[in-house]
């Protein structure tokens, strides 16, 4: 007899081939039918009514690695149907960790990933060294969802290093040791590597991130660690940054972590170009042959940013915003009235081409009332009435509402008809939900099912079946998770069970959930009837079932 029986579902099993209504039948976590229910039992049996059956979304880039210590359920991923996350991105993490550098890692997802700190102190409680224990303590812990590792640069430098991590490239004998953690924490499960070249990335005491120190030959020599065992992918950030075209330097680079791993390298990140209809073409033909090794990820959706200038994250990763960070608030007000920080400020936006953000950022909310006229216009809209340059407007206002003004821009992203053509490119692997990071200022976690509203339903530029294909099997198969992102017998149970006709994220909103009555954005869905992983399930209708079926899932099984 069956565990469960889910019939009368419009079956999408994750390959991008046609659906079909039919039936699935779960025992053990396992699927062990699909097709009809040809009068097979079970113990449960449940009618989908029509509804969307998927394999569990897999979100291929979050930054759970610290929430993952006080919120097991990892909220809000589940919500839209994701059942296996990638953490470890960008080249920051908690592990490996020395007693020593407890505090450096922190501050590195401080100024990186905009996780506030006295959240972070108040909710990890460090009960690993090495990698493969970090992964056994959150394992211990249970798990609503998956969870696949992949091993941060950051913090293997400097548990090698120590404090020369900020300072110079590894010795050889230093490159020895880091490629043999990396093969040791593959070998306890985890899933690939991560690192940045961003110059836009400063770590701990405003010094630049650690692994933006590493040499190329060091580097190349670290990420041998994943040839040494056959397996594992890698994520970065290029300097170039998906801004900019992709340099003849990023590109060597490309070829030569691709070469020294033997293995597929995820890179940060394709974003649309207003008035450029060609510009991800040309990113791929200077790609040339890496371009199958090489994958971009790109997002469905404008990426909304939320900040204000007390707690400035909004621009954690702009240099000429570093001065700003960790200081009192009347050291901030006297920077933000300094020429010079804000003609720096202007000048960085210009080189970033970022110029367009004064007629995307509008006013969100306010503190005192009589600015309450300026909700809902844009920082070129109230500059232009005032006669001053949109950069004072935006200080302005800020200083004289006592830094309580909270502004919303559309930062990147937020062309639609370049939006399509990323997202219809299969070169392309859709992700960037951020989930984890950036906590009062992005909640981009509802990427998936964005896609399944705005690009399936409202524009019809995928179908159905190739949208589930694109968020479950494409995103398996780069990071070689097992049994998972295809519907077929003998693969685990992770499954979405929604309605197509109503699917969507909601628009974020603000909850004080986090340790210390942190606030952070959360993103509910609409249309998700239930997620199920391991056969077992872990929501319905939003509602957790009180389940934890998730677990550390090793690449080396």
């Amino acid at each position: 007899m069956l565990d469960l029986l889910i019939k009368n579902a419009r079956i999408c099993d994750g390959t991008g081939a046609p659906s079909f209504v039919g039936a699935l039948g779960i025992e053990g976590g396992i699927i062990r039918s699909i097709g009809r229910a040809n009068g097979q039992t079970a113990g449960r049996v449940l009618d989908a009514g029509g509804l969307a059956l998927a394999p569990g979304f897999v979100d291929p880039h979050t930054h759970y690695d610290a929430q993952v210590a006080w919120d097991p359920l990892l909220t809000c991923s589940p919500w839209h149907g994701v059942t296996t996350v990638v953490m470890g991105n960008c080249g920051v993490g908690v592990a490996p960790v020395k007693p020593a550098t407890r505090e450096i890692l922190m501050h590195d997802l401080v100024n990186v990933e905009a996780i506030p700190y006295d959240v972070m102190k108040a909710g990890i409680d460090w009960q690993w060294e090495r990698y493969g224990e970090y992964l056994d303590a959150i394992d211990r812990r249970g798990l609503g969802i998956n969870v696949a590792g992949l091993v941060a640069f950051t913090p293997l430098r400097h548990y090698v290093m120590g404090e020369a991590s900020f300072e110079r490239a590894a010795t050889g004998d230093e490159i020895a040791a880091m490629r043999r953690l990396l093969r040791e924490a593959m070998e306890a499960g985890a899933f690939g590597f991560s690192t940045t070249t961003s110059s836009n990335h400063v770590g701990y005491g405003g010094r630049p991130l650690a692994c933006r120190n590493a040499s190329r030959a060091e580097l190349e020599g670290v990420v041998r660690g994943l040839a040494d065992v056959g397996r594992g992918a890698i994520e970065i950030i290029l300097a170039s940054g998906g801004m900019e075209e992709v340099t003849d330097d990023d590109v060597e680079l490309l070829r030569t972590i691709t070469r020294a791993s033997q293995r597929p390298v995820t890179w940060l990140a394709l974003f649309a170009h207003p008035g450029e209809p060609g510009f991800h073409d040309q990113t791929f033909t200077k790609l040339g042959d890496l371009v199958k090794q090489a994958i971009p990820q790109v997002t469905p959706r404008p990426i909304m940013s939320r900040g204000d200038l007390e707690n400035p994250t909004m621009f954690a990763s702009f240099i000429s915003f570093q001065p700003a960070f960790n200081r009192s608030a009347d050291e901030k007000i006297a920077l933000y009235r300094d020429s010079a920080f804000r003609d720096a400020f202007q000048r960085e936006l210009v080189s970033r081409r970022r110029g367009h953000l004064w007629t995307q950022m509008r006013v969100l909310e306010v503190g005192r009332p009589e600015f309450q006229a300026h909700v809902g216009r844009t920082l070129d809209e109230i500059a232009t009435s005032q006669g001053k340059r949109p950069v004072d407007a935006y200080f302005d206002l800020g200083i004289a509402d006592r830094l309580l003004t909270r502004f919303q821009a559309s930062t990147f992203n937020f062309d639609p008809a370049g939006i399509e053509r990323l997202i219809t490119d299969d070169r392309c692997l859709i992700g960037l939900s951020d989930g984890g990071a950036h906590v009062d200022v992005i909640c981009d976690v509802g990427y998936a099912t964005a896609t399944l509203d705005l690009w399936v339903r409202q524009r019809g530029a995928l179908t159905l079946e190739k949208a589930v294909h694109k968020l479950t099997q494409v995103p398996a198969s780069v990071f070689g998770i097992p049994n998972r992102g295809v519907l077929e017998e003998g693969k685990v149970a992770d499954l979405v069970l929604f309605d197509p006709t109503t699917v969507t994220a909601k628009a974020p909103r603000y909850v004080n959930d986090l340790p210390e009555n942190g606030r952070r954005l959360i993103c509910e869905s609409e249309g998700i009837a239930a997620t199920f992983v391991a056969g077992v399930e872990l929501f319905t209708s939003g509602k957790h079932t009180g389940a934890m079926p998730g677990r550390v899932l090793r690449s080396s099984e």
